[in-house]
């Protein structure tokens, strides 16, 4: 059995996978008809999304079903974050391999709520690949499993990878080995992005790049609240230390209560002189809501895409 609008938004898709890339978002909620719906390739294997604890229509269990290929469901609950369950097909008990503008990244069916890299980044870390020159540094911080780092290695430059989690540091370093890069040529530190940027600001340690994309709101061990709606010109201020002059910054959020507009409003009171503030599209298989909020701080000097 097939459905009407799976079908026709694999078909809107068909060319964006290739022999270099085989992880894409396939259906994209109300950008494809179907609200609160999200389906996602890995390696042609599925990973279906519902903000709901069903299938929504039995035609398109069914057709999920019949489609003679993995398929995992995972319920989109922020309070209960669980891995998702097996819907049909063989199941995955070990991570594998997918393949992004010929990148490889390590993805886990079972390792949680999240799989192991956000594909609605997707461009930006092909550009992060653009940009860097060999020689070069790159700050990545609350890099979850170092996928930018990855992008930012193979342009040649040294990363130094930050995150909170010992286990996503060593999930990174795995990213490394499957694309034949030697993690013991780069920087892996675990703890809280403020506090090493303060502490890399003070030593007077500069970057030629920094990724930003740190979580909605967080809480430190000293009782310190961060909240993008809030906090991000502060985050941004304080990464700006910590770059080399005439270098670039990734600054992105996912929070959906932010708009563009008052993301953008909270960069520009420290946007530096001679730069300028660059946002970035989603990547054209999201074609729902534009949730993700990118902007890129350049040199004013750089050429425009």
């Amino acid at each position: 059995m097939t459905h009407p609008l799976l079908t026709a938004a694999l078909v809107r898709r068909q060319s964006l996978l290739t022999a270099e890339t085989n992880a894409l978002r396939l259906l994209d909620g109300e950008g494809d008809g179907l609200p609160d719906l999200f389906l996602e390739t890995y390696a042609n294997h599925w990973l279906l999304a519902t903000r709901h604890d069903h299938l929504l229509t039995p035609e398109l269990g069914h057709a999920l079903r019949g489609s003679r290929r993995t398929v995992y469901w995972k319920h989109l609950d922020q309070n209960q974050k669980t891995s998702p369950e097996h819907l049909s097909g063989p199941r995955l008990d070990a991570p594998f391999p997918i393949l992004e503008n010929g990148v490889r990244y390590r993805i886990d069916f079972s390792a949680g709520y999240s799989q192991g890299i956000f594909l609605d980044q997707r461009d930006n870390r092909a550009r992060v690949r653009e940009l860097v020159r060999p020689g070069q540094t790159v700050l990545n911080t609350f890099a979850y499993t170092g996928a930018f780092s990855v992008c930012a290695a193979l342009g040649g430059a040294t990363t130094t990878t930050l995150d909170l989690s010992q286990p996503y540091l060593d999930w990174t370093k795995e990213n490394f080995h499957l694309n034949e890069l030697d993690p013991g040529e780069h920087y892996f530190c675990k703890g809280d992005t403020f506090h090493w940027l303060r502490r890399f600001a003070k030593q007077g340690r500069t970057f030629d790049g920094l990724i930003l994309d740190p979580p909605t709101f967080s809480r430190d061990k000293q009782g310190n609240v961060f909240s993008v709606e809030k906090h991000y010109g502060d985050l941004f201020a304080l990464a700006l230390r910590c770059l080399t002059p005439g270098g670039w910054i990734l600054a992105s959020t996912n929070c959906r209560k932010l708009s563009p507009g008052d993301f953008r409003r909270q960069l520009q009171p420290h946007q530096p002189p001679h730069t300028r503030l660059e946002p970035a599209p989603m990547p054209p298989d999201f074609s729902g809501e534009p949730y993700l909020k990118a902007i890129w701080l350049l040199p004013a000097t750089r050429n425009h895409r």
